[in-house]
């Protein structure tokens, strides 16, 4: 008889990968890879927060309550320093808007030498510290600065007329001096991408340039100017350096107020308290620019 061999089967399904399924723990479960950062980030940032808002809560008396919430919020001095601190970022901002606006549009459509040049200054200006504008600005427009000796030079009076520097309005020119930038760049990103032959098109129809600004220019340029405005604000709500540098005399914002308290009267309850309080309005504006920004499309 023929013997008969019989082949062994092979089995149609897919075979299984020795080691335990193929797929590594960190690919099955993807937050073991953002655990790591994590965790740092919260050891870095949110710990000394945390610390900060658990101090608001511990009156120098001992023990934990809201005590030093009432003492600053029912205090002349942090209703003061909140009114200022709104007073000069809204005023900053609409500053910046404005002159970033004109600047942008003279750099973008207004042909001249250098202009190129000026647009990447721009770029190296927003990394400049806040502290060294005012610097500039004390040297220009302070008690003993150039305007002031080149009018006592000509006119031979013992003082100069330039002496706002030290009051809410220098102040507020330094912060427009160091935030318009922050704007003039989105515009000139926005206004890179105008199509041209929309402005050709007015221009040729026999428009002004008033109404072409107005009609076509500015309509694209909104949600720069949205998401421009938006962040300076933000910046100028929380800016210490150049409050600090100009010595303003009875301009007290917030973040001025934080280190009142915390360096010169010791009080490190309320200290935090009013930080707290920055935080939170800080928090609640970035909020407000990224629901703009987003829904600019900028």
């Amino acid at each position: 008889m023929t013997e008969v061999v019989r082949r062994p089967r092979v089995s149609r399904g897919r075979s299984r990968p020795r080691g335990g399924g193929g797929k590594s723990n960190t690919a099955q479960r993807p937050w073991l890879a953002a655990l790591p950062p994590v965790v740092l980030l919260a050891l870095v940032f949110l710990y000394p927060l945390a610390l900060v808002v658990q101090q608001s809560f511990q009156p120098d008396t001992g023990g934990t309550s809201l005590q030093p919430y009432a003492d600053v919020l029912g205090s002349e001095a942090f209703r003061e320093a909140l009114w200022t601190t709104v007073w000069l970022a809204v005023g900053s901002t609409v500053g910046c808007l404005v002159l970033g606006f004109v600047l942008a549009l003279i750099i973008a459509f207004v042909p001249f030498p250098g202009a190129r040049s000026i647009a990447r200054f721009i770029d190296v200006f927003l990394s400049f510290p806040s502290f060294l504008i005012t610097l500039a600005l004390l040297f220009v427009y302070g008690t003993v600065g150039m305007a002031n000796g080149l009018w006592t030079d000509v006119t031979g009076t013992a003082d100069g007329p330039f002496q706002f520097l030290t009051t809410p309005w220098g102040v507020l020119l330094a912060e427009v001096t160091y935030f318009t930038p922050f704007v003039v760049r989105p515009l000139l990103a926005a206004f890179s991408q105008l199509d041209t032959a929309q402005l050709e098109v007015a221009a040729g129809l026999g428009a002004r340039p008033a109404r072409i600004i107005r009609t076509v220019i500015l309509p694209e340029a909104l949600p720069a100017l949205a998401a421009g405005g938006s962040l300076v604000l933000v910046l100028c709500l929380n800016e210490f350096g150049i409050v600090l540098f100009t010595g303003a005399k009875g301009v007290t914002t917030l973040p001025m107020l934080v280190y009142s308290k915390a360096i010169l009267e010791s009080d490190y309850p309320g200290a935090c308290v009013v930080a707290v309080v920055n935080v939170l309005i800080s928090v609640g504006l970035y909020g407000l620019y990224r629901v703009v920004s987003r829904r600019a499309g900028a």
